[in-house]
């Protein structure tokens, strides 16, 4: 690639690296061995979650040189970092998972101090897990540089022995770490032995790499593709893969041309492109939690995008694309069968796709779109005049139960399972549920509700995987319906309702239900309603005592609570972009 001479004059970077006051500020890029024309390039801050917490981020480093290569061949000087994970396959069913939401802002915070810090020209990000990659977007959204962002891959799918001891229904599908989850639920019902549980915990994560169903990790990576921020098709490739690194290659290169032509995260992120990836997350049965990130991320560029306006494109968008935990399919399968460009190909077929939206490529949606020849295979993506179903895989609920709105997923639902009406079974955290569950001291036919389990009552919103998949184990997923101001990981299955608001420690009506409260969950028509009067839920109100009192009185757990606010708008935990009165490019 030919040598480009870039104008520091309007760079931040010129702040440590130009004129004679900045002696001692270069006499520390010397002494890291860079030489003269290195100092006066562009300054790329190339930022990862790198961590040997989980299998999501242990390939990010590989990954990073490469596109450290990119920025270098096209003229730019790359300064890796790197910032917190915390990993949710770990976190899940403790208190570890109180950490996770919380770690979102973190990342966002730390790495937006370290590019402020440094005077750093532009980002490519690299992440891997749940929360890191939100985090690291909403980080470019709110430094509003030229940015691009790239997946760390998904793991490879496992496999169980095919042995007598380990259920067959285990043994004829591509495992995940759900079926993890789910044994033990299999396990706590003696429909598996010690040591099937055993050979599979063995096998059915074999490889670098997030996890591998359309959960969190996977949606997220989708929407980054579909919100325009990393190359198309880069999000698809596992982990292990080593072609991987050629996207990191080209994902470096890719932002010194967003550098020379000044285009900035917020001319990426726009409303429409987050409509785009709103409609890849219905098509494909994403997980709920992007009803909390893509309203986080739009908050950064000062967009009012809600829960509401979420679920509402959920509502008219057709689910289409097979994964896993609706489905039968895992990320690799999406990769085979042409990923995310052909996913936003059918999308495109019914005008449910804004293509005028700018991309890190420098291009248009529409004209990347116009690029890929692949079609629909029929088998992982339908097209989409035959869809798996005629509305999205998430739905978003309101009534008396969840004013500020509720989401549920529904993908691989039948219809006729998508309303439950049940008794109210109370707990007031995680743990009192899940010793429930594992006792079956619970009712077929109930309403299990988890509260105080909100962003600020937890703190920090965990999610209800090891309580939904110990029921889906047990053969009750679709006997029970559980509802929470929680969270709930993308592999949950089963009629689940999470970001019930406003949650209990703000007084919402979810604090004041009792035991044997008749509850309706329609997901046909958006419902959530509890059988009680206006005058009967003002007369609780008026007996409740406030909020459950937490262990959490400092630290940084005990800072989210006090600063995260309501979920519909992303639990975020500043004023935004509608706030600024600067913009970080231009100082």
């Amino acid at each position: 690639m030919l040598k480009r001479k870039f104008d520091k004059s309007k760079l931040p970077s010129r702040h440590v690296t130009e004129g004679p006051e900045r002696a001692p500020h270069r006499s520390y890029y010397y002494a890291m061995g860079m030489s003269e024309e290195e100092i006066h390039q562009p300054l790329v801050g190339v930022a990862t979650c790198w961590n040997e917490a989980a299998p999501c981020n242990i390939a990010l480093n590989r990954q990073a040189q490469a596109v450290k290569l990119g920025v270098k061949a096209a003229s730019g000087t790359p300064r890796e970092f790197t910032t917190i994970t915390v990993t949710d396959g770990i976190a899940m069913g403790h208190e570890g998972m109180r950490s996770s939401l919380a770690s979102r802002e973190a990342i966002a915070d730390t790495v937006e101090l370290t590019m402020r810090g440094h005077c750093y020209d532009a980002i490519v990000g690299l992440a891997g897990c749940d929360k890191s990659l939100p985090g690291m977007m909403m980080a470019m959204v709110r430094l509003n540089v030229p940015s691009v962002f790239i997946y760390g891959g998904s793991i490879l799918p496992g496999k169980a022995p095919q042995v007598a001891e380990i259920p067959e229904d285990f043994r004829s599908r591509d495992l995940t770490v759900q079926d993890m989850f789910e044994a033990v639920g299999r396990h706590q019902n003696a429909e598996m032995s010690d040591a099937a549980l055993d050979m599979l915990e063995r096998v059915a994560c074999p490889s670098a790499g997030a996890c591998g169903g359309q959960f969190t990790a996977n949606t997220m990576a989708c929407v980054s593709e579909a919100i325009g921020l990393a190359l198309m098709n880069s999000s698809g490739m596992p982990a292990p893969y080593e072609s991987r690194d050629q996207y990191a290659e080209a994902s470096g290169q890719a932002v010194m041309d967003l550098i020379e032509k000044n285009i900035r995260a917020r001319d990426v992120v726009t409303r429409k492109s987050l409509e785009n990836a709103a409609r890849v997350v219905a098509c494909t049965g994403g997980s709920t939690n992007a009803g909390l990130h893509l309203p986080a991320i739009a908050h950064e560029a000062g967009i009012d995008f809600f829960l509401d306006d979420v679920c509402e494109i959920f509502r008219d968008t057709p689910y289409f694309v097979d994964l896993k935990p609706g489905g039968q399919y895992v990320a690799k399968d999406l990769y085979d069968a042409g990923g995310i460009p052909v996913v936003m190909k059918e999308l495109r077929k019914a005008g449910l796709i804004h293509e005028d939206c700018m991309t890190a490529t420098s291009r248009t949606i529409g004209e990347e779109l116009d690029r890929i020849s692949r079609e629909a295979d029929g088998r992982v993506i339908y097209p989409i005049e035959t869809p798996l179903t005629k509305t999205g895989g998430v739905v978003g609920l309101k009534g008396n139960l969840a004013p500020e709105g509720a989401i549920v997923k529904v993908a691989g639902i039948d219809t006729q399972h998508q309303r439950f009406v049940g008794p109210a079974r109370v707990f007031e955290c995680e743990e009192d549920a899940f010793a429930a569950v594992k006792a079956r001291t619970y009712k077929e036919g109930e309403v299990i509700v988890i509260r105080n389990e909100g962003p600020s009552g937890g703190p920090g919103m965990r999610e209800m995987l090891a309580t939904t998949a110990a029921l889906s184990g047990q053969g009750m997923g679709k006997k029970v319906a559980l509802i929470t101001d929680g969270r709930f990981s993308g592999a949950t299955r089963g009629f689940c309702v999470g970001h019930v608001g406003p949650e209990a420690a703000h007084g919402g009506p979810i604090a004041l239900l009792k035991d044997g409260d008749l509850i309706t969950i329609d997901a046909t028509i958006g419902e959530i309603s509890v059988d009680l009067t206006d005058e009967e839920l003002a007369a609780r109100k008026a007996q409740w005592t406030g909020p459950r009192e937490t262990i959490y009185a400092s630290g940084a757990l005990w800072k989210y609570a006090q600063l995260v606010g309501a979920t519909y708008k992303g639990a975020v935990t500043h004023p935004g972009g509608a706030a600024e009165k600067h913009d970080y490019m231009d100082l």
